[in-house]
C-alpha cells in the first residue's frame, strides 16, 4: 500500500487536496485532528503541557485552552520546542496506529497522512512520495485575511512561524500549484492521483 505524505504551509489549499484524494478511495490520516485527540481533557499530554507551561493553560473543566496556550509560546523558540518535546511523541505513536490500522483494513489502498509539520518533524519518514501544496507567501497572507478574518500582521507572524517555502519545495515529489482556483488544484490533483503508481516508481528508483 502506497504511502502519501502531503504537506503545506497554512493556507496552502492542503485540505482541499486531501479532500479529493480522498473522494478518489485514499484513506486519509490527518495530524491536526491526531493532535486535538491527544489533547483530550484528562490526557497525559495535557497533564504535561499543565506542568510544563502553567495550570492556566487548561479551561475549568480541564479542556486545554488553545489560544492561551498560544500565547504563552508563540514567538518564543524555547517554548515552542518544550511543546513540540510533549506533543510531537504522542502524535507519532497514534498517527503510525492509525497508520497500520488503514494497512491492515486495505492492502492494496493508498495511505495519505495529511501533516502540516513534516519539515519541522517527520521529513525523513519512510515516506513513498511527499506532496507539497504550494501557494506563494502573499497569497496564503491574502487568504488569512480575506477568509479567517486575520490582521495582516497575524497572517505574516503565522506564515513566519512555520518552515520556508524554499524548505518544503525541497523535499518535494510532486507540487500542487494552489494559487489558482480551486478547479485549477482539483485537476492537478486528479491528474496525480493517476499518475501515482509511476511517480512512486521514479521515487524509488532514485
Amino acid at each position: 500500500m502506497p504511502l502519501v505524505a502531503l504537506t503545506g504551509g497554512i493556507a496552502s489549499g492542503k485540505s482541499t487536496i486531501a479532500h479529493r484524494l480522498a473522494e478518489h478511495g485514499a484513506t486519509i490520516v490527518d495530524a491536526d485532528a491526531i493532535v486535538r485527540d491527544v489533547q483530550q481533557p484528562g490526557s497525559p499530554v495535557v497533564a504535561a503541557l499543565a506542568a510544563e507551561f502553567g495550570d492556566d493553560i487548561l479551561d475549568p473543566d480541564g479542556a486545554l485552552n488553545r489560544p492561551a496556550l498560544g500565547g504563552r509560546v508563540f514567538g518564543d523558540a524555547g517554548a515552542i520546542g518544550r511543546l513540540n518535546a510533549i506533543v510531537h511523541p504522542a502524535v507519532r505513536i497514534e498517527s503510525q496506529r492509525r497508520i497500520t490500522a488503514a494497512l491492515a483494513a486495505d492492502p492494496a489502498g493508498v495511505v495519505v497522512y495529511d501533516v502540516p509539520l513534516l519539515v519541522e518533524a517527520r521529513a525523513d519518514d519512510p515516506w513513498e512520495l511527499i506532496v507539497v501544496a504550494h501557494a506563494p507567501a502573499e497569497v496564503r497572507a491574502r487568504r488569512l485575511v480575506e477568509i479567517r478574518g486575520m490582521t495582516e500582521a497575524d497572517a505574516a507572524a503565522r506564515i513566519a512561524s512555520q518552515a520556508s517555502d524554499d524548505a518544503r519545495l525541497a523535499i518535494a515529489d510532486v507540487v500542487i500549484d494552489t494559487s489558482g482556483d480551486i478547479d485549477q488544484t482539483i485537476r492537478q490533483v486528479d491528474e496525480l492521483w493517476v499518475s501515482l503508481p509511476e511517480r512512486i516508481a521514479v521515487r524509488a528508483g532514485r
